[in-house]
C-alpha cells in the first residue's frame, strides 16, 4: 500500500529548546555505521534527543510542505487518534480526543492525524474541532501542529477530509490506495492502469509499479509519499532497502519528504521506523503507547487514562519497572552512582523516584499541596475539578497512611478523565459468599437528577451488579473484556478495572483500510480501594460512553460544500 499526503500551505520557522539530562550528558543517542555500499543509498545518521551542553538549542526547521531544509531534522507524525482509535476498545469522544491533541501540541509534534472524518459524525466533528482550537494555538516560538484527516482515494472522502481540516492554519489531507497484487485483485477489484489513474486524479508491492505510481503522484502535487508496513511483515533490513530504492528510482523523488508507517505484528515496528529514517524517511508515523491496529504501531510513549489500555511493567522507559532495581550488584552500584545502571533518570520524563519524593501527601494535606503535586505531575485541572478530587484524595487518605503518584493518577483518572455522565453512581449494595446466590442492588443518578434503582442476582457480586445496572439502562451490551490492576503494593491498594463493551444498537463506523462498516467497542475504567466499587464505575464510563455516541448518531448528516480543494 502506498498514501500520498497534500499540504497546501507553508509556515514560518519555529524553534524548540531541548533539556539537558540530569548526568550532562545526551538523553539518547543512536549512530548508524554504514559500509561503502549504504552509503550510495543512506546519509549520515544520528538520533539525539538532547545535546550535552545546556545552552545548546535546536531549531526547528522551517515547514516546507515537500521540503525539510535540516537534512538531519525527521518530522514526528502522530496517528493516535486514528489508527490508535482502531485498537478494540479504545474509542474516544470528541472531548477525548480534543484532550490527547492538546497533549500531542505541547509535546510539539509536527503532524497530528486527528481522524477519518468520512467514517461517522462524530469523527468528522472531533477532527473539526481539533484543527480550530489545536490547529490554531501557535505558542510563543511560532509552533503549531499540522493538524492531518485521512480519506480513502475517492472524492467523496477527500471533500469530507477537507470540510473537517480546513480551519487549522496548517491543514493537511492523508490519502492512501492499496498497489500491492493481491490488494488489487481481491479488495480493489482494480488493475495497475485503473490504480494509478484513480491515484493520479486524486492525489508488498510490485517495485517498478510502485516506483511508477509515487512518481505520478509527486507530479499530480503530493508533497509527502507515506511507506507503510501495512501487516508488519517486512524485517528492518528489508524495510531500509526499500526506503532506499524508493528514494533511487522514484522520478521527482526530491521533491518531496518519505514518512514511514510500520505496523507490529512482529514486534518490529520501531525497528523498521528507525531503518527507514536511517535509510532517508524523514517523516515518522508512531501511536502513544504503540497502540493501533492488531498488535500497533512503532510507540511515542506514553498515557493511557483514556484508552484504558494498560502499560507492562517491563515496558522500555515507562513501565513501572523500567526505574526498579532488585539486584544486589546493582542496588550497590545505583546507591554510589545512579548513572550506573540507568541511563537516564525517571524524573527526567516524569516519574517518581518512590524513595526520593519530596512533599508527601496524606490525611493532614491540603488543597493547596494536592494541586501543586498534580501540576507537578502535569495535570491542569479547574477549580472545581481539583475541590471533587480533593474529597475523594481525603476519603482514600483516611484508608492509607500515605498517597503515591500512581494513586494520584488513579483518582484522576477516576474522577476527572471519564466520559459526560450521562448516568452516575449513586449507591451500591452488595450480598456474596457460599452460602446463596450474589445479589446487587445499584442506584444511578441521571442527568437530571432522577433516581432509578434495580436488584438482580448473579454468579458474583461484580456480575449480578452489572446485570442491575443493565435493568436501569435498558441498553443490550455484551462485555467483551474485564481486567483489574493494584495501583500500588499493600492491602490497602487502590484498585483500577478496565471493562470493553459491545452495545447491539452502539454506533457503527467505517474502517479506514477496508470499508467495511464496524461496530464500536467502547471502554471504561475505574478507581477505589474497594474492588466492586471500582468494577462498577468502569462499567458505567464504559455504558456512558456508548451512549453518548447513540446520541451523536442520530445527528444529522456532514454538511459537505463544493469548494474547490
Amino acid at each position: 500500500m502506498a498514501t500520498v499526503i497534500r499540504s497546501p500551505i507553508v509556515s514560518p520557522s519555529t524553534t524548540t529548546t531541548c533539556f539537558p539530562s540530569s548526568h550532562n550528558q545526551p538523553l539518547l543517542r543512536l549512530h548508524f555505521p554504514q559500509t561503502s555500499t549504504q552509503r550510495r543509498f543512506y546519509p549520515k545518521f544520528t538520533i539525539s534527543c538532547c545535546q550535552s551542553e545546556p545552552e545548546t538549542t535546536r531549531r526547528r526547521p522551517p515547514y516546507i510542505p515537500n521540503h525539510i531544509p535540516d537534512p538531519s531534522y525527521v518530522r514526528i507524525f502522530d496517528t493516535t487518534l486514528r489508527d490508535g482509535e482502531q485498537s478494540p476498545g479504545a474509542s474516544m469522544t470528541s472531548k477525548e480526543k480534543l484532550d490527547i491533541a492538546r497533549q500531542l501540541a505541547k509535546l510539539g509534534v509536527d503532524i497530528i492525524e486527528a481522524g477519518f472524518p468520512a467514517a461517522s459524525k462524530d469523527d468528522f466533528e472531533a477532527v473539526k474541532m481539533i484543527a480550530q482550537e489545536v490547529g490554531n494555538a501557535v505558542d510563543d516560538h511560532g509552533y503549531v501542529p499540522v493538524i492531518c484527516g485521512l480519506s480513502r482515494c475517492n472524492e467523496k472522502d477527500i471533500r469530507t477530509a477537507w470540510e473537517a481540516v480546513k480551519y487549522a492554519k496548517r491543514p493537511r489531507i492523508h490519502t492512501f490506495i492499496a498497489t500491492s497484487a493481491i490488494h488489487m485483485e481481491y479488495k480493489l477489484r482494480m488493475s495497475k492502469e485503473q490504480v494509478v489513474d484513480k491515484a493520479r486524479n486524486m492525489v508488498k508491492s510490485d517495485r517498478e509499479f510502485l516506483y511508477q505510481i509515487l512518481g505520478e503522484v509527486i507530479k499530480a502535487g503530493a508533497t509527502t509519499l507515506n511507506i507503510p508496513d501495512t501487516v508488519g511483515i517486512t524485517m528492518p533490513s528489508e524495510f531500509g532497502k526499500l526506503i532506499a530504492d524508493i528514494k533511487a528510482n522514484t522520478p521527482g523523488i526530491e521533491n518531496v519528504i518519505i514518512s514511514t508507517h510500520c505496523q507490529n505484528d512482529l514486534g518490529l515496528s520501531t525497528a523498521n521506523t528507525i531503518e527507514g529514517a536511517h535509510a532517508g524517511a524523514r517523516q515518522l508515523e508512531v501511536t502513544i503507547n504503540g497502540i493501533g491496529e492488531r498488535a500497533g504501531n512503532a510507540s511515542l510513549e506514553e498515557v493511557e487514562e483514556y484508552t484504558g489500555l494498560q502499560l507492562q511493567p517491563h515496558k522500555a522507559l515507562v513501565g513501572a519497572n523500567a526505574f526498579a532495581h532488585e539486584s544486589g550488584i546493582h542496588q550497590d552500584g545505583m546507591l554510589k552512582h545512579k548513572g550506573t545502571y540507568e541511563i537516564i533518570s525517571p524524573e527526567d520524563i516524569g516519574l517518581e523516584r518512590s524513595n526520593e519524593a519530596g512533599i508527601v501527601l496524606g490525611k493532614l494535606s491540603g488543597r493547596h499541596a494536592l494541586r501543586r503535586r498534580l501540576e507537578e505531575l502535569g495535570y491542569e485541572l479547574k477549580d472545581d475539578q481539583v475541590e471533587t478530587l480533593f474529597w475523594r484524595f481525603k476519603a482514600v487518605a483516611e484508608q492509607k497512611k500515605r498517597i503515591t503518584d500512581a494513586d494520584l493518577r488513579a483518582l484522576v483518572s477516576d474522577e476527572v478523565f471519564q466520559a459526560e455522565p450521562i448516568w452516575k453512581l449513586g449507591d451500591l449494595q452488595v450480598t456474596c459468599g457460599t452460602l446463596g446466590l450474589s445479589t446487587a442492588t445499584v442506584k444511578l443518578v441521571g442527568q437530571d437528577g432522577s433516581t432509578r434503582v434495580a436488584c438482580s442476582v448473579g454468579t458474583g457480586p461484580v456480575d449480578s451488579a452489572y446485570k442491575a445496572i443493565d435493568l436501569i439502562v435498558k441498553e443490550p451490551i455484551t462485555l467483551l473484556e474485564y481486567s483489574m490492576n493494584a495501583v500500588t503494593e499493600g492491602i490497602d491498594a487502590i484498585a483500577t478495572t478496565r471493562v470493553v463493551i459491545r452495545g447491539e444498537t452502539s454506533q457503527t463506523s467505517t474502517h479506514a483500510l477496508t470499508g467495511e462498516t464496524v461496530n464500536r467497542t467502547f471502554s471504561g475504567t475505574g478507581a477505589g480501594m474497594d474492588v466492586v466499587v471500582s468494577s462498577v464505575k468502569a462499567y458505567i464510563g464504559a455504558v456512558n460512553k456508548m451512549l453518548g455516541f447513540k446520541e451523536t448518531s442520530s445527528a444529522e448528516k456532514i454538511p459537505i460544500s463544493v469548494s474547490k480543494i
